[in-house]
């Protein structure tokens, strides 16, 4: 038997709290008994109590993103400038904090360049996008594209993500703006810039997150999130749109790929009638949608996606995740009372 099995069968038996069965409505539960959240083979254990700090010494507000850097240690971006960053080891245990001028950070990724880490931070409040060094020294900025002529002032470019190719271009993602996607060499120069706000195919409402889809290393394709759409949408390198993805009733947050799979934070559940009614979501390897852990189980008829929607009161409005080497899974939230990450333990 695997850790994985031994462990699921351990705590069932343990606690007595299984996956719960999922109702038309939400359900409320004690955080202090042990839960079993998700489908199929994707499940985990909720930890509560991962990372949680002292809010009067390391206090967060908005924690929008979350990523893993090379040493393995947890990088958390909130928007409080006492400390807008604040990196864990994988225990939950403070390291270090360091950042106080970004009030509006929002997009996290990390760049590995000649084994050195770097960040990229996307402040829609500076209309900004700010790569550092891991420790915080400010290596380029990059501003708004008023050159291109789909800016008229800075005010209206609101970046929200970026994605980094192994040649050290990248993309940037304006999700609170105009709706476009910029593509940058490795200097910070301006190569292309297509999307927009619209409804067509290859246009955007709320392009809220943005990921290199490597799976396949001979036809590498960018990933689009088009929140309010609850859409997923595919481009090649230069722009050209391919497909969408339906995620019914998902407000998805940006594409995390680990591994063969897709991971996605929901923000809200479309047809909710409270706003903090969000979940998660995972795409396997065929892009199909195989576990909504804290909502409905996944369920295709006639090749459609049945409408997703939150079943558990556990997630307030999840924004970003972050999954390690083990596969547990670390979830940041925006507007939720100013919380730290939740750790999920897959079982």
């Amino acid at each position: 038997m695997n850790r994985r099995k031994f462990l699921h069968k351990s705590i069932c038996a343990s606690a007595g709290v299984l996956t719960l069965p999922m109702y038309s409505g939400a359900y409320s539960f004690d955080y202090h008994k042990d839960l079993i959240i998700g489908h199929n083979s994707h499940q985990y254990k909720v930890d509560m109590n991962w990372g949680k700090l002292d809010a009067n010494k390391v206090p967060v507000q908005d924690c929008h993103e979350i990523i893993q850097d090379s040493k393995g240690r947890i990088i958390l971006l909130t928007n409080h400038v006492k400390n807008n960053i604040i990196i864990y080891d994988k225990s939950g245990k403070l390291i270090e904090t360091w950042g106080t001028t970004y009030p509006g950070g929002h997009g996290l990724t990390l760049s590995t360049e000649n084994g050195e880490d770097f960040l990229f931070i996307t402040d829609y409040e500076r209309h900004q996008v700010i790569k550092t060094t891991i420790d915080g020294k400010e290596v380029m900025t990059i501003e708004y594209p008023a050159d291109t002529g789909k800016y008229k002032n800075k005010e209206e470019f609101k970046p929200t993500e970026t994605t980094i190719l192994e040649n050290g271009d990248f993309y940037v993602a304006d999700g609170y703006g105009n709706q476009f996607i910029l593509h940058y060499n490795y200097k910070g120069e301006l190569l292309n810039i297509f999307g927009g706000r619209g409804i067509e195919n290859d246009q955007f409402l709320n392009a809220h997150g943005i990921c290199l889809d490597a799976r396949n290393q001979e036809s590498p394709v960018l990933l689009v999130t088009a929140r309010e759409q609850n859409q997923l949408k595919r481009f090649s390198l230069d722009g050209t749109y391919l497909s969408s993805i339906e995620v019914p009733g998902a407000l998805i947050c940006r594409p995390v790929i680990h591994k063969d799979e897709i991971y996605f934070a929901v923000l809200k559940s479309r047809g909710a009638t409270q706003n903090n009614s969000g979940f998660l979501l995972i795409m396997n390897d065929k892009n199909e949608v195989i576990s909504c852990p804290g909502a409905t189980k996944p369920l295709y008829k006639n090749n459609s996606l049945a409408e997703l929607y939150q079943t558990i009161k556990l997630f307030q409005h999840p924004h970003d995740v972050c999954i390690d080497e083990d596969d547990n899974m670390y979830v940041a939230q925006w507007n939720s009372g100013q919380t730290y990450p939740i750790k999920l333990i897959r079982v």
